[in-house]
């Protein structure tokens, strides 16, 4: 299990990555396709990863060991509403 600072530094190195590919984009080193499908796959991976720190987070302030938590299928992380 990740601790807090492993997974924001996964966050950073996907927001760059995300970065990086409308940058290549852009300079048309890259079709849409191509981005658009890797940009797909960034939002799912981003969207784990804040999960399991909220998770973290409430594990910690209801006074649980925050390595409780894990990270949840894309299919339950994607659906969840508001």
């Amino acid at each position: 299990m990740a601790d807090g600072q492993q997974i924001l530094d996964r966050i950073r190195a996907l927001v760059e990555e995300e970065k990086t590919l409308r940058e290549d984009r852009a300079a048309n080193a890259i079709d849409g396709s191509e981005e658009r499908s890797r940009l797909s796959a960034l939002e799912v991976e981003l969207d784990q990863c804040w999960d399991l720190l909220r998770q973290r987070r409430a594990l910690r302030d209801a006074g649980r060991n925050s390595s409780d938590a894990a990270v949840r299928p894309a299919s339950e992380v994607e659906g969840y509403l508001g």
